[in-house]
Formats: C-alpha cells, structure tokens, sequence
C-alpha cells in the first residue's frame, strides 16, 4: 500500500485535564500517515485521485479547534476516525500527537501518542423468528446504518428458513449485510450486542426463539479465538441459512480457515442435505 505523511504539522489547541489548559491553550504538532493507492494519481496527474493534503490540514485543523477535550487520546480518535470519513480513498490513517508543552514536572522532550484506524470489511448474519420479522430485521439494518463509524454496503435478500439447533420453534427470516467500519471486533460485538438489548432480545434458549439475532460472520480475513468473539463464526459453514444469503452478496469470498470460496462451502452442504434427505 503507497503512503503519504504530514509531519510535524503545528496547531494551537485547548485540549488538557487542567482548566489553565482549556483557558489558556497549548502548543501540539500533528503528524499523519496515510494508506491510500497513489498510482492513479501518478500516472495521470489527477489531484482527484489522491488527497489534497494542503485542504486536509485545513479541514484537519478546524476538526482540531472543533471541540476541547481532556484527553489527547480523544482528539486523536476523533481526528482518525473524521479523516476516514472525509476521505473513501483512505484506507487506513496513523495520528500522532505530540504535547510539547506536557505539564509534568520533569525533563523532557515532547509526550506523544499514537492511534491507528483502519476500514474494515465485514458481514454480519441477521435473524428473527418472533413477532414481525421482517420489520425487526429491517429495524437492525436500520439501527446498524446509523452509526457513525459504520457504513452497509451491501445486503442480501430476506429468506425464510427452518430453525437450526433447537427445531421447537418458528421459522426464522434471514439476511447478511456487507459493512465497512473502523470499529475494531470488540467494539462491534458491543454494538450488536447494545443494538439487540434494544430491540429487547432475550436469551433464554440456546439456539432458541429470537426478536433479533446479529452475528459477525467474518471480519476481513482475521482469525480470532477471543472469548467474547470467534472469528470466523465458527459454525457459518455449516449452516445453509447463512451460506445462502452470503453467497447472494459475496460468492468467491474466501473463509480463512477452511480456504474455500462460500459458492463452494454452500454447494458442499447442500450435497450433504441431499444425500441425508435420499
């Protein structure tokens, strides 16, 4: 991936923990690293196919004044996170800020921090067999599209499908949705999770009757055993439900564990459903 980098970029700002900071204001030096594809750019000339990095200082620095906050931490998420908003042909920014004029009573030369956000692809499964269905699915689109660090690229058609696991239920309606985000796993995961609290989602039965059931299927091509979230899913190559849907938005996606394309992990199980039902 090309770089560009903004070093050392000097801005006056009212960010700090003690009041005489917000009051009086301080010295900080910005410094950016940028992934994003300069070949276009290269060969044509076309100011439109990079970033005009003298209008991104600007917008970057009224982003900076936007706002007091008491973290450097805070300003330099926010400062990421408006960058890649701004900008689509970035896929990933570095912030480093530098607080010179630090107030700590010691000898030294600047206190900096680093924070790093990149675009994610991901695809979420979503499913419900109580009450509207199809309203409550679109009610989760819905909620997801909102979020400021979220953006639903793509989705899939709603299915209706027999139930999977506990079989003493309704039948479901399912769909997968293609988002991009800068939220890392984790955070996902919390927002789905908040997201299914409001649509007042119970758990009550393993694998049982659900308002609104939001899986992360898979996140770029990461490979995670974390506790509160396992990537890939772990059992969406088993499940014709899943496959189906995310086979209508995404059929040559590969799953990193097993290294197989969804068309064929889907064509895999139904073979099997065949076999079983002959």
């Amino acid at each position: 991936m090309d770089k560009m980098y903004i070093k050392n970029l000097e801005l006056f700002g009212f960010h700090g923990v003690f009041e005489e900071e917000k009051r009086l204001g301080q010295k900080f030096i910005l410094s950016l690293e940028l992934d994003l594809d300069l070949k276009a750019a290269g060969r044509t000339e076309d100011l439109t196919k990079s970033v005009h990095y003298g209008e991104l200082c600007e917008k970057v620095e009224k982003e900076f004044l936007r706002e007091s906050y008491d973290l450097i931490e805070t300003v330099s998420l926010n400062l990421a996170d408006f960058i890649l908003k701004e900008y689509k042909i970035i896929s990933g920014v570095k912030v480093f800020l530098k607080k010179p004029w630090a107030p700590v009573r010691k000898h030294l030369d600047t206190i900096e921090i680093m924070i790093e956000r990149r675009r994610h692809k991901v695809y979420i499964g979503l499913g419900s067999n109580i009450g509207d269905k199809e309203e409550n699915l679109k009610e989760a689109i819905n909620k997801i599209s909102k979020e400021k660090n979220t953006v639903i690229t793509k989705q899939s058609s709603f299915i209706e499908t027999e139930p999977w696991g506990y079989l003493d239920q309704e039948d479901f309606l399912n769909a997968v949705i293609e988002i991009e985000t800068t939220l890392e796993p984790e955070e996902l995961m919390n927002l789905l999770l908040k997201i299914e609290l409001e649509l007042k989602r119970e758990r009550l039965i393993k694998w049982g009757p659900r308002i609104i059931d939001l899986d992360i299927l898979m996140y770029d091509d990461v490979i995670s055993s974390n506790e509160k979230i396992i990537l890939p899913h772990p059992r969406m190559h088993e499940r014709e439900f899943v496959l189906k849907s995310l086979n209508e938005i995404a059929p040559y996606l590969m799953h990193p564990v097993i290294n197989k394309r969804i068309f064929t992990l889907l064509e895999e199980v139904e073979s099997r459903h065949c076999k079983i039902n002959n």
